[in-house]
This record gives structure tokens, C-alpha cells and sequence, in this order.
């Protein structure tokens, strides 16, 4: 941030205000006043002038296009003086952004753009299910739509703050009803306008904060956005993974009760002992009570899904359905791309703008304000009279105020400016650390658990071999059932890792694509 610090005001600036009264009834009187007010606290100087009096041949008249023209080139010259707060963005990290990511090794490189719209990244799964569920989220989920609101707000501030470069008009009546030797009623319409001329840049610099502030928000509202679509294909995707669990519980129980019905009739013809006909009864009923825990997994997570699309849980449900492995292919960014990807930095750096347009604000304190001020109308003793015998009204002039003492108050306001610049300067920093952070930690997590789906697929074959053959020799007699049950349950344990280290492949994926930034068109199925 390059800002250039205001110099020192030395006496304070004169206020000019003229005043003109005519009356229509007596149209050749006149007269010229001047008054200077001081204070502490500002200085103000009033002039006025009326048309002149033959007997007062050497008083002057101001005409009004003169006092007009005077203050605008004030303006223009003032202007010129005035604080400037250029804004230039801050180094994302106290050291030179990394040239890759490090653990990037062996992915492909995208080609995104900030200025595109994020795609429907969660497609790329292939369950319409789905499809269906997350392009839902961005109209009913409630989190978004508060999020909608304060970007409204925030636009709305905007406008508040453009409205200050213009001049107000206003329109005013009055009338009095007074009693002396006789009663009188006096009316009066009036129109008038003010401005106050950005001499220092300061409302400038307020609208140009408010439009930070609403870029941030709009910021805020796509990371809310992403934010909500990632839970809810997270949440999705481990329901549908719940479901598989389920499913090969549900054979793992079948095949324990023909285990049972087996050692029950071998312990009646007195082949078995009553031990093992109490080892499968346990088996069956730990896995029939695992069964009944994935259910309650389940509805947990039916019960978050339709709280994330807007609906109430008692009218939302979803069926069983086949689950879908696909593990999506994720290309990756460079680490400088991510800081023009990721809706939360590019807040974080939003703020970081209008912080430093409040440090120009508060700097513009050490300067006066002018106000631009003209007002028109009539008066008149009645109403019959505003037709017949109105009196005329105008004034025009330009008011200034300027501080003299305020026992550091100026000061103080910049400091904490200041400091509240470079508090947005160290979270937009951690922002983009955090967000390195969290692609590493993706990409890692997605490339181990990819090589321990490999070693889990291979220990899922040997254990059901292994649960067959075994079985097998049961029924010859040539092992007892303790060694079934432990092949049984070995087993079951290696589908079911299996099934869940598929099911984290799909869960770090997305995680992967929200610390990206969200999905781009490079985001497909696996081949």
C-alpha cells in the first residue's frame, strides 16, 4: 500500500454565503450585511448582497453564477491537494508462492479460469441421484440463501454510499398562524439543494470500500455456496457407501444362518458340539446388530441431506439404490492459480481493498468540508396572497468546516485504520496458507488411499478363497468351527475395508475440488 500523507492546514478557509430578499411590493429596497462568527471548534464567515439603492450607489451586488463558479474552482483546486490511498494488493505469503504443489507429482495439469462458471463438478460421479440433490442446494438451502441476503445488503450499502456524490433536493411548506391587534397567517413554500463536492476523495473512497466489501460478499456467498453443494455429495456419497454396508451384511447374515442350520444338524446327529452351535448363534447376532447400527448411520445421514436441500426431514427420504465407485479424475491447478481460484482468498483480498480505502477516509479528516447549498421560493400574508402579492425568496452559497482542536482524535482514527489494514493483510495470508495446506493434504490423502484400495483389493480376494476352503473341510470334518468363524469374519472385515476405502477415494475427491476452488470442465469419471 502506497499512501501519501496529507500536509498540515494552516489558517481556516472563509465561508461564503450570499442572501438575496425582494419584495415585489418594494422593489427598490435593499441592504448589505456582514457578520463573522468564530469558535473552537470552526470558523465560518457570512456575506450577503441585495440589489444596491440609489442612496447607497457604492454598495456591490454578488451575482450567484459568480459565487458558483467560485467554489467550483475551489473545489478543483482543493482536489488536487488531497490524500491519495492507492491500493496495491499484498504479497499472499511472506515467501514466493511455490512453483507446484508438493505433493502434485504424477497429476495432470488444468486450465482454469476465475471468470468462468463453476461447473456442475459433482456430475462427474454419474448418479442422477445426485445430479438431481446438489443442483437443489444453491435455491433451498438456507445457509445460502442468508448468504444471498448479505450480498444484497452489502450491494445496497454501495448505492447508499454513491448516493453521497450527488446533491439532494428537497421541498419544504410552513404556515403560521400568529394573533396581535389583528390575526395574521403567513405561508411559505421553499426549494432546495445541497452537495457536498468530494474535494479529498473521501466519498469516493467510501463507495469504493462498500464495493470491496460487496466483492468479499459475493465471495462469502460462493464459498457458502461450495460449501453446502460439498456436504451434501459428501454426505450422499457416504450414504450410498452405508448402503453397500448393509448389503454385504445382508449376505454375510444369510450365510451365517445356513452355517447354523449346518452345525445344528451336525450337533443333533452327534457329529458337532453344542460349542459350536453357540459360536455361530454369536456370529449371527453381532452381525444382525452391526446390521441394525448402519441403519441408524443411515438415517442420520438422510436426515443432514434433507436438511442441506431445504426440506424437513419427515417428508424427505431415499431409496436403496446401487452404489456407484466411481472415483472422479481431478486435474490439477498450480499453486499461483489457486489464489485467483478460490472464492475465500479472493474475499480475503476484498477486505484487504477496503481496509485500505478506510485508512484514506480517516486521513481525508485533516482536511475542511465544503457544502454547496441554494434554496428558491415564496411567502406571502395568506393563502389569496401567494397569487396576488407573493414574496420572492433565494440564497445561494458554499459553507466550510474545519476541526482546529480535537485532542488527537484524527490521529487515533488512523491509527487504528492502520491496524485493522494490516489485520485483514494477516488473515488474508492465513487464508492462502490454509488453503495450500489444504490442497496438499487432499492430494496426499487421495494418492495414499488409492494405493491401500489396491493392497485391500488384493487381501479381499485371498480372504474369501481362504473363507471358502475352510468352510469346505468344516463340512468334511477336518476342522472345528472355531477356524469357519474366524475365516467368516476375516472376510467380511476385508469386503467391508474395502467398500469403505472406495467410499474415502470419493469423499477425498471431493474434498480435493473444494480446496481447488470448485469443479471446472476438466473434472470427469475415472476411465
Amino acid at each position: 500500500m502506497k499512501t501519501m500523507r496529507p500536509s498540515t492546514i494552516g489558517p481556516a478557509l472563509a465561508t461564503d454565503t450570499v442572501h438575496d430578499s425582494v419584495h415585489d411590493s418594494a422593489r427598490a429596497t435593499a441592504r448589505r450585511n456582514a457578520r463573522r462568527t468564530e469558535s473552537a471548534g470552526s470558523t465560518s464567515l457570512q456575506l450577503a448582497a441585495q440589489a444596491p439603492t440609489q442612496a447607497a450607489p457604492r454598495h456591490w451586488r454578488i451575482p450567484a453564477a459568480a459565487t458558483l463558479a467560485a467554489a467550483a474552482a475551489l473545489s478543483g483546486v482543493l482536489s488536487a491537494c488531497g490524500t491519495v490511498s492507492l491500493y496495491e494488493r499484498p504479497a499472499a505469503t511472506a515467501m514466493p508462492v511455490a512453483e507446484q504443489f508438493k505433493e502434485a507429482e504424477g497429476w495432470a495439469a488444468a486450465q482454469p479460469a476465475d471468470a468462468l462458471q463453476r461447473s456442475a463438478w459433482w456430475q462427474a460421479f454419474g448418479d442422477p441421484t445426485l445430479d438431481k440433490l446438489a443442483a437443489s442446494v444453491a435455491v433451498s438451502n438456507q445457509n445460502i440463501a442468508a448468504a444471498v441476503a448479505s450480498y444484497a445488503q452489502a450491494r445496497a450499502v454501495v448505492g447508499q454510499q454513491r448516493a453521497a456524490l450527488f446533491p439532494s433536493v428537497s421541498l419544504s411548506g410552513q404556515v403560521n398562524r400568529s394573533r396581535g391587534s389583528a390575526t395574521q397567517r403567513d405561508v411559505q413554500f421553499s426549494l432546495g439543494g445541497s452537495w457536498e463536492p468530494d474535494v479529498w476523495g473521501r466519498l469516493q473512497r467510501a463507495v469504493d470500500s462498500a464495493t470491496a466489501n460487496a466483492e468479499a460478499s459475493a465471495g462469502d456467498l460462493a464459498t457458502a455456496t461450495l460449501s453446502a453443494q460439498g456436504e451434501l455429495v459428501t454426505n450422499y456419497l457416504l450414504l450410498r457407501q452405508t448402503d453397500e454396508q448393509r448389503r454385504l451384511l445382508g449376505n454375510a447374515i444369510r450365510d451365517y444362518q445356513r452355517v447354523l442350520e449346518i452345525t445344528t444338524n451336525r450337533y443333533n446327529a452327534g457329529v458337532a458340539p453344542k460349542t459350536d452351535v453357540l459360536q455361530a448363534q454369536t456370529q449371527l447376532a453381532n452381525a444382525q446388530s452391526e446390521a441394525e447400527g448402519l441403519q441408524r448411520t443411515r438415517a442420520q445421514l438422510e436426515h443432514a441431506i434433507a436438511v442441506l436441500v431445504g426440506e424437513q426431514p419427515a417428508n424427505f427420504s431415499l431409496v436403496v439404490a446401487d452404489w456407484n465407485a466411481t472415483v472422479p479424475s481431478v486435474p490439477l491447478l498450480i499453486p499461483s492459480e489457486l489464489l485467483q481460484r478460490r472464492p475465500d482468498i479472493a474475499s480475503a483480498e476484498r477486505r484487504v481493498k477496503a481496509a485500505n480505502e478506510q485508512i484514506g477516509i480517516q486521513r481525508s479528516a485533516y482536511f475542511p468540508t465544503f457544502t454547496l447549498g441554494a434554496s428558491t421560493g415564496v411567502a406571502a400574508t395568506g393563502i389569496s396572497a401567494l397569487s396576488s402579492n407573493p414574496i420572492s425568496l433565494w440564497s445561494i452559497g458554499v459553507a466550510m468546516t474545519q476541526s482546529v482542536f480535537n485532542a488527537g482524535l484524527v490521529k487515533n482514527r488512523i491509527a487504528g485504520a492502520e491496524a485493522a489494514y494490516e489485520a485483514t493483510v494477516a488473515q488474508y495470508r492465513q487464508t492462502v496458507l490454509s488453503a495450500f495446506q489444504s490442497v496438499e493434504d487432499q492430494l496426499a490423502a487421495t494418492r495414499v488411499l488409492a494405493q491401500q484400495e489396491t493392497f485391500l483389493a488384493q487381501a479381499s480376494l485371498s480372504a474369501n478363497a481362504a473363507e471358502q476352503q475352510v468352510l469346505n473341510r468344516y463340512r468334511a470334518g477336518q476342522v472345528s468351527f472355531l477356524e469357519v468363524v474366524t475365516a467368516q469374519t476375516t472376510a467380511l472385515n476385508a469386503r467391508r475395508a474395502l467398500v469403505q476405502q472406495q467410499g474415502n477415494r470419493q469423499v477425498a475427491s471431493v474434498a480435493l475440488v473444494q480446496a481447488l476452488g470448485g469443479g471446472w470442465d476438466g473434472v470427469r469419471p475415472a476411465q
